[in-house]
């Protein structure tokens, strides 16, 4: 882009005035009083019913793979199937498992209602051979942004289908289900095809009729033919898509931009958030995200055509990196990101802010070595953690009396607290934020959740 000039070459380490003092943080016991409100996410799970062996689970696993984000989890209905006592085992052919008293509704609903407010929950392992719960067992769900709750009685309750936002019903030939039934039963469930028709005909056919059929008519989408009909999975996936499409924040603040999640992005997250991971593989995985967040800030910077000619002699109409670019990293953990930044723009100029809390009063000093000729620049500030937003604030102060248009600066971090975000939004309504995750909010003292811990020490592996 330009060619390498050292930020020391620009201009001399020095002190800024102090700014004004920034408001100290509230006592911890009011700290949950203090912060900006946040709008808790919507989660309204998706239901998909249907008869058994209709192709719901093939259903749900196409729309989850189709959609390949780590926000949305499954729910089965039959984990919470009631386990048999020992006298109902003992005459197991005439348990009737198609008939809604034999789910435990209410530990759906509370399950459901924790996960909508946003709290992991443990869901029971059914066993199909014993028909038991497993009772050291269980399935850990964490909150997710997408729900899908999947069962063959999931609308019969009007408990439950008031917890959906869409409801889908899979229908097929009853003599498809039947035959993928004798199937799943035999193989995966150690039935003989005596017993499985004879249940059919019993309790499964019967119990159709009556409950599973009727609550079709409250379903949003019927899809006939199951996990074979591609057009109309695209269509929800799509729906879906469209309510994963933003952050609650990125609504309220246009710009304020989240890269795409991956799972390969949730997986690198797992890593660098893990307590027990070795510091040389924190910052493989630290610069493998810095980079992604670098080069997706890049990508709301301003261009100009080009057009050139290619080596087949054809002419390609294309578009010009910004020229007039900057980064400036706020030291010490703010220099983690340089290396990256460097990486992706070929002799980038950069600069350090050096923000020193004096004192149990609040005072601030400020230390700056910026190029001379910042204000004509864009400036890319570097932090991989927004916190409070207090030090992101006073570096921002800075850039602006230094002579940079406030819409000229965006903030790259890896994360980001919703209160930091409320914090330099509202101060700075121009700047850019870009970040790779929102996170939880901030504890008692302040510190981010589930956050990354001291950011600094971990990636120069110092104390």
């Amino acid at each position: 882009m330009e060619s390498a000039t050292s930020a020391g070459s620009a201009s001399t380490l020095a002190a800024s005035p102090p700014p004004p003092s920034p408001p100290r943080p509230p006592p911890r016991a009011a700290a949950k009083a203090a912060r900006p409100p946040t709008a808790p996410p919507r989660r309204r799970p998706t239901g998909v019913s249907g008869g058994t062996a209709s192709g719901k689970t093939t259903v749900c696993d196409m729309i989850i793979q189709q959609l390949h984000d780590h926000r949305v989890v499954l729910v089965n209905q039959d984990s919470f199937y009631r386990g048999l006592t020992e006298e109902e085992s003992e005459r197991v052919q005439d348990y009737n498992f198609d008939h809604p008293d034999a789910f435990d509704t209410d530990q759906l609903l509370e399950c459901m209602g924790q996960l909508k407010s946003g709290q992991s929950v443990n869901i029971p392992i059914y066993d199909f051979k014993n028909h038991r719960r497993c009772s050291e067992s269980f399935r850990k769900v964490n909150a997710s942004d997408v729900i899908i709750l999947e069962g063959i009685l999931v609308f019969h309750d009007q408990r439950v289908r008031d917890l959906m936002d869409m409801k889908i019903f899979v229908d097929a030939d009853a003599d498809i289900r039947l035959a993928r039934r004798i199937r799943r039963d035999t193989v995966e469930r150690g039935r003989d095809v005596i017993s499985v028709l004879e249940q059919y005909g019993k309790f499964v056919k019967p119990a159709f009729d009556d409950f599973v059929l009727p609550s079709k008519k409250y379903a949003d989408v019927i899809i006939p033919r199951g996990g074979d009909n591609h057009v109309a999975i695209d269509l929800i996936v799509q729906h879906i898509r469209t309510k994963l499409g933003q952050h609650d924040l990125c609504k309220i603040y246009p710009n304020v931009f989240v890269v795409h999640t991956t799972f390969q992005i949730r997986g690198m997250h797992t890593l660098i958030r893990d307590r027990d991971i070795a510091t040389p593989d924190f910052v493989f995985y630290s610069d493998r995200l810095i980079r992604l967040v670098v080069e997706h800030g890049l990508g709301h910077l301003p261009f100009t055509e080009k057009q050139v000619v290619t080596p087949t002699g054809s002419t390609y109409m294309g578009v010009d990196f910004c020229k007039k670019l900057c980064g400036v990293s706020i030291v010490r953990s703010g220099e983690s990101m340089e290396n990256a930044l460097r990486a992706c723009c070929k002799g980038i100029k950069i600069g350090k802010i050096l923000i020193h809390r004096v004192g149990d009063d609040g005072q601030q000093l400020i230390y700056h070595k910026l190029p001379l000729d910042i204000a004509e620049r864009h400036v890319l500030l570097m932090d991989p953690v927004l916190g409070t937003g207090n030090s992101a604030n006073q570096a921002i102060e800075l850039l602006i009396r230094k002579g940079v248009p406030e819409e000229r600066i965006m903030f790259l971090n890896l994360i980001s607290a919703p209160e930091g975000v409320h914090c330099v939004c509202k101060r700075f309504p121009r700047l850019k934020i870009v970040t790779s995750e929102i996170e939880t909010g901030l504890n008692e003292e302040w510190r981010v959740i589930p956050g990354l811990g001291e950011y600094g020490d971990r990636y120069f592996g110092t104390d």
